[in-house]
């Protein structure tokens, strides 16, 4: 395991920074990350032994500085299990940054809707997720110095974050869908017998990301606020075939809506 080895790395990276805060950008989503001030830069490929994204839509940056006055480490760009990266490298990632001292984890993601009443362009915070199919990063063996074995998920989104969350959105009257996120493998979009399987288990949106990054914030002890960018409807619910391109477009339309949400969280989030 190369936690230690990448969490030396990035702390010799922080200069002054001390950030506590943790987001992770999703497909398309990476304009929040413009938004950070004084911003220290890192590509993944100059860290040694950390995993590179390939896909479109995905920096493969980390930037650390001050978004609304607090201190952040941003992941502009994520990895995917379907590009080929074990599970376990997505513990490794995570547990570097609670080594570095993150204690709350801020994940984003594109997702595909499962009803025709939250449509594209919508925003859907998640309160749980289902992963039947997905390798658990945790597999092997544990580490108790960075989590217990058998970590409790009860809370995993944390449900005061979410209340937080929810009065924001209120506040900005921004229309705000709760729901739970299920994680296929990909990369094939799925069929419309799996989400109607998906809809039959009760999910509400389907992604290719996030859960592994959530179990192991939750494995080191992080809270974790979790937003689905919703970016098209599931295989069969609408008639259009799906597309990466499409995704795109439709993440950058909803990003603004996102980026008010994260960013009036974070300037308020130790206020009370």
């Amino acid at each position: 395991m190369n936690i230690e080895k990448i969490a030396t790395q990035i702390s010799q990276r922080l200069g002054k920074y001390k950030p506590r805060t943790g987001i992770i950008l999703g497909t398309g989503l990476g304009n929040l990350g413009n938004s950070i001030k004084s911003p220290q830069i890192i590509p993944y490929n100059k860290i040694d032994g950390f995993p590179v994204s390939t896909v479109s839509g995905h920096k493969g940056q980390l930037i650390i500085g001050e978004l609304e006055g607090k201190e952040v480490l941003c992941m502009q760009g994520r990895v995917h299990l379907y590009e080929g990266h074990p599970a376990s490298s997505i513990n490794t990632i995570i547990s570097a940054f609670r080594q570095i001292g993150i204690e709350e984890l801020i994940v984003t993601n594109a997702a595909g809707s499962l009803h025709k009443d939250m449509p594209a362009g919508s925003l859907m915070l998640i309160k749980d997720h289902i992963n039947l199919n997905i390798p658990n990063p945790l597999i092997g063996p544990n580490n108790e110095k960075y989590g217990p074995r058998f970590p409790d998920m009860s809370d995993a989104y944390t449900s005061s974050i979410r209340e937080k969350i929810k009065k924001i959105a209120k506040t900005q009257k921004i229309k705000l869908f709760e729901g739970t996120y299920m994680m296929m493998l990909g990369p094939c979009f799925e069929t419309s017998a799996e989400i109607k399987a998906l809809q039959v288990l009760g999910a509400d949106a389907v992604g290719m990301s996030t859960v592994p990054e959530v179990i192991c914030a939750v494995h080191s002890g992080m809270k974790v606020l979790g937003i689905s960018v919703i970016t098209n409807l599931g295989t069969g619910i609408q008639e259009q075939k799906q597309s990466h391109e499409e995704t795109l477009a439709q993440a950058a339309q909803a990003a603004e809506k996102l980026n008010i949400l994260i960013k009036t969280y974070i300037r308020d989030k130790d206020n009370g």
